[in-house]
């Protein structure tokens, strides 16, 4: 049995915000949305090829909310 780690917990929990809502994705900070990119590249979906390809979507989702945010863009979108 596998063991689930803090980093598990903290993923599923980020997850579980951006899925809550389409708004609530905007809402996440850099900080965390940092957090959930780094947490996302840890983990490994290559047994499942449609969670793969879902992680593959969210991360790029990811980098273009981070650019928004670093780049002053979608602020207010």
């Amino acid at each position: 049995m596998t063991k689930i780690t803090d980093e598990d917990k903290e993923r599923v929990n980020l997850l579980k915000l951006v899925s809550s809502s389409k708004n609530e994705f905007k809402t996440l900070s850099l900080d965390q949305l940092s957090r959930l990119s780094v947490l996302l590249e840890k983990k490994d979906y290559s047994h499942d090829k449609k969670a793969h390809k879902s992680k593959e979507k969210l991360l790029k989702k990811i980098n273009v909310r981070i650019y928004e945010l670093t780049e002053g863009r979608g602020i207010w979108g």
